[in-house]
């Protein structure tokens, strides 16, 4: 079986990023599979989607790793369907180029995020088309799948059926606009795109027809008994790491009753349906999406493999409802999920992410911006939407850094480590414990047991906290016992080098933690501790190679620097994020697109905020893309109110500096908004005006 596996996982790696020596079950120890929920390929992830999959599963895969456990650790991009057939046609190239282009993207944006992947592979592999159409003859030959003709929308226009995410429309359940056609992303339900209110097709928006087509189905309610055992064994047990929203999303489903779910579709770009009669049809993407992962451990057995799966609350019904029950049907020994953990929604500036509307930052954006990638992973699983949904915000990440990472965490692991440079020739002391060190340990040790606990249930933020928690009692104690007091007095000096002694264990402590968190930092910690050489300085996962040693993390605390260490040469960890820097950004990465702010102009007329505030709201929350003022500085309310940039608003001023009759009015047109973007141009009052009319 092991000599199978490793010429699969060969194979694999040729057609993915992974590592040379593949992870394999070792009986006798626990074994664990961590997968994160696989991207569209059909855009750049933003900070969401890093945080809800890929992130979230590397620090439960690198904290398992330094406990001990045999983890592999995979994912891949999702590269067939609708998805990515509209990017290829927006763009103009094939949807294979689409695919190309954009898996490299992922994985270059991972590696910088310091993703630590066993292996990051893809779905547009001969593997994964071979091992989904044989578990789809599995389900067909034990009659799980039904036939059976849908009403499905066509567009005439473009001459074909409209899978489902070719159209759009408003949601028949809570009237969101922009609903796709399968799910809608506000209320987070399944839907048929014939059910949409005024639907459209994303192709050329004209409003397609119901017509007639026949489609493969896979018979959930006959594999409800199955899935129903299943799922009981996994969410109730004692040790389940279902997240609460994971178990609600999953039981609604089958409190209202399964039904049979199409898996086939009228596209070309996709696993081809071998069925005679349905060869011009692929498979749904989510039946063999989730099979990019899990394939390539078909050979193992269920008792040989832990599996837990991380995404987003979206992506639920998928791995728990639809993908087990086709791994059950199929009756091929699959590995099945043990452990799913979903997250809320990440919101950006208390809006979405929308990558269309130019709103957020995404994962090729925060390369430049001059913060260090393990500052942005601090501050995602800080802010990481575990029960409810989050929101970044700029001006919080500013304050995060300089606050937690800077005076609380970076100020104590220096200090300790400068006083043993200084005054003990960068060597460790004796510890001569007194009752004071005792409650400070025992205070370490508690929040050290809860962290343990934490990441062992996937609560990552907790876990972040008690990190911070233990460094926060640090700087209290070398506060308390004021070292550098001590020293100058002969009776006082070996207090001091105990004081010091212990805090150097504490702050090396914490860079074994900081490891899942914060992997680079956490090396430059162990460094300057004396416990890693100078160069293993490069992020460990830079290509998938060896990585460095880790420091264990165990309870209680272990005297991690014994006496007559010699620590390394301690220097800075962070550095502060300015005022300017993030207002840069913040203009750079608006957290409203251009026509979002031309409609809330329609709140506001001239004269009720008077022209300077008007140009400063639109300057402030388009930053510069509708309306930029050119006076400089010192400009007039006439100046300011009279020249602009024209970016696709109009005003219609009744007169002069904002008296009554003054009011923004918004275009129509939104291909002149997009246009005007690309091309903008200054233009007086009078030239206002006449545009006006």
């Amino acid at each position: 079986m092991c000599e199978q596996l490793k010429v699969k996982l060969a194979s694999l790696l040729a057609e993915g990023c992974g590592r040379a020596n593949p992870v394999l079950p070792v009986a006798g120890r626990r074994n664990l599979l961590v997968t994160s929920a696989l991207p569209y390929v059909n855009n750049v992830p933003h900070l969401g989607n890093i945080i809800g999959c890929v992130l979230s599963a590397d620090v439960y895969a690198r904290f398992h790793r330094q406990r001990g456990v045999n983890v592999l650790y995979i994912s891949g991009t999702d590269e067939y369907g609708t998805a990515t057939e509209t990017k290829a046609l927006a763009e103009g190239v094939t949807p294979q180029q689409i695919c190309d282009k954009y898996h490299r993207i992922h994985a270059d944006i991972y590696r910088w995020f310091g993703i630590d992947f066993d292996y990051f592979g893809r779905t547009t592999t001969e593997q994964q088309t071979s091992i989904a159409q044989d578990i789809f003859w599995r389900l067909h030959r034990a009659g799980h799948v039904i036939r059976d003709s849908v009403s499905q929308l066509y567009c005439s226009k473009c001459e074909k059926f409209l899978a489902d995410r070719f159209v759009e429309g408003t949601c028949p359940l809570c009237q969101y606009a922009d609903c796709r056609g399968d799910q809608c992303d506000k209320c987070g339900r399944l839907i048929n795109a014939v059910e949409l209110i005024n639907p459209r097709c994303k192709v050329c928006s004209a409003a397609p027809t119901v017509r007639s087509s026949e489609h493969l189905f896979l018979d959930l309610p006959r594999l409800q008994p199955q899935l129903l055992a299943h799922l009981e064994s996994a969410m109730d047990a004692p040790d389940s790491q279902w997240t609460d929203n994971a178990k609600h999303i999953t039981r609604s489903w089958i409190k209202t009753g399964l039904q049979p779910r199409c898996i086939s579709r009228d596209l070309k770009w996709g696993t081809p349906v071998p069925l005679e009669g349905y060869t011009d049809k692929v498979f749904y993407v989510w039946f063999d999406a989730p099979i990019g992962y899990v394939s390539i451990t078909a050979n193992y057995t269920k008792d040989d493999v832990t599996l837990v799966q991380f995404m987003a609350k979206d992506n639920v019904p998928f791995h728990s409802v639809i993908f087990p029950s086709c791994c059950l049907g199929a009756a091929d020994n699959y590995t099945m999920v043990r452990h799913l953990v979903a997250t809320e929604y990440l919101n950006y500036e208390d809006g979405k992410f929308s990558k269309s509307r130019g709103v957020g930052v995404f994962g090729n954006d925060v390369q430049a911006t001059g913060i260090e990638a393990d500052v942005w992973r601090f501050y995602l699983l800080y802010v990481r939407p575990e029960s409810q949904d989050s929101s970044f915000s700029w001006e919080d990440l500013m304050l995060k850094n300089n606050s937690e990472l800077l005076n609380n965490l970076g100020n104590f692991i220096n200090r300790p480590l400068q006083f043993l440079k200084k005054y003990f020739d960068a060597k460790v002391p004796e510890i001569s414990l007194s009752q004071e060190d005792l409650r400070f340990l025992h205070a370490v040790n508690h929040e050290l047991q809860i962290y343990i606990d934490s990441l062992e249930k996937a609560k990552l933020r907790d876990g972040l906290r008690r990190v911070l928690n233990i460094s926060r009692y640090g700087n209290q104690y070398m506060q308390l016992n004021k070292p550098w007091a001590q020293l100058s007095n002969k009776d006082t000096a070996a207090r001091a080098a105990s004081v010091v002694a212990l805090a150097a264990n504490v702050a090396c402590l914490l860079g074994a933690l900081l490891q899942p968190y914060m992997p680079s930092v956490a090396i430059r910690v162990a460094q300057q501790c004396g416990c890693l050489p100078t160069k293993s300085a490069q992020q460990p996962q830079a290509e998938f190679g060896d990585r460095p040693p880790l420091l264990p993390i165990q309870h209680p605390m272990r005297r991690l620097l014994p006496a007559g260490h010699r620590i390394g040469e301690p220097s800075p960890l962070f550095a502060k994020v300015q005022r300017d820097q993030v207002d840069a950004m913040r203009a750079k990465y608006p957290a409203l697109s251009p026509r979002e702010c031309i409609s809330r102009l329609r709140l506001h007329s001239v004269s009720d905020i008077g022209s300077r505030t008007l140009t400063k709201f639109l300057y402030r929350q388009t930053s510069g893309l509708l309306f930029t003022p050119t006076d400089g500085d010192g400009a007039s309310d006439v100046g300011l109110f009279n020249r602009f940039h024209w970016l696709g608003c109009r005003f219609q001023p009744g007169s002069r500096r904002g008296r009554p009759g003054s009011v923004a009015r918004p275009l129509n047109d939104v291909t002149k908004i997009s246009s005007s973007l690309k091309h903008p141009r200054t233009i007086s009052r009078r030239s206002a005006l006449r545009c006006a009319k």
